[in-house]
């Protein structure tokens, strides 16, 4: 068995003396794992680190064997990501993200967003608008997508300021306005394209958006809790802006 595909590392461990365990995000394979024979060695370990873009060529007897990597780094971008605090906390945030979704699933469009969100991880105005997006996607792709397109109460597509906790669905401001409190905020850089990044406070609204849903059908069904490099991003986004 053979096949070629472009990456992002998300992660690596270890695996006997010499080799190691590298973790990507494919593009057509999706999340994958394989063997790279001397990948714990000095030379070999620097181009292996999160966030780089690989070329990738896995080589197994059986489909279902761990297989070999053989990798190019194509975009070295660990370095200058791993320079800042948001960047590194974001990098890890994102694969707790991505493995909990089933290993070798593709998932194209979300290899895509996540070359776009990697390679400007290292602007901190920009990483807080590009990993809740990313978040909101990963919702959709685990199967749990917010309904954002139109008004829960009226069916209108206009001044869509609010989102139900309860049903996932856009609340327009004036369907909205008697249950305000009850209601999360829906940031406009949520659903359509903005001219400049958003202000702390929209993105400061969108994870709490993002972060209740992820918890709630994502994390806590499984038992688990939102990961910690998630507040540690916001606190380092918070610090750097």
């Amino acid at each position: 068995m053979e096949w070629s595909d472009e990456g992002i590392i998300l992660g690596l461990r270890r695996h006997g003396e010499a080799n190691a365990i590298v973790e990507l995000m494919t593009a057509e394979h999706g999340r994958h794992l394989g063997l790279v024979r001397g990948g714990a060695s000095r030379r070999q370990a620097a181009g292996l680190q999160p966030g780089n873009g690989v070329r990738v060529v896995w080589r197994a007897r059986l489909d279902e064997h761990l297989g070999a990597f053989a990798l190019e780094v194509t975009a070295p971008r660990a370095a200058r990501l791993m320079e800042h605090a948001h960047s590194a906390f974001a990098l890890s945030h994102v694969g707790s993200l991505l493995r909990l979704l089933p290993e070798r699933d593709p998932h194209p469009a979300l290899h895509r967003a996540l070359e776009a969100v990697v390679e400007h991880l290292d602007e901190a105005r920009l990483t807080g608008m590009l990993i809740a997006r990313l978040e909101l996607m990963m919702l959709s792709e685990l199967g749990f997508g917010l309904d954002l397109e139109s008004c829960a109460a009226t069916g209108g597509r206009n001044d869509l300021l609010y989102v139900s906790p309860k049903s996932g669905r856009a609340v327009s401001r004036d369907a909205g306005e008697p249950w305000r409190s009850q209601l999360l905020d829906l940031p406009y850089f949520l659903v359509g394209e903005v001219a400049e990044p958003p202000s702390r406070d929209d993105v400061h609204a969108a994870f709490e958006l993002t972060g209740f849903f992820l918890a709630r059908r994502v994390f806590e069904p499984r038992g688990l809790t939102l990961p910690d490099a998630r507040a540690a991003m916001r606190a380092a986004l918070l610090r750097a802006r």
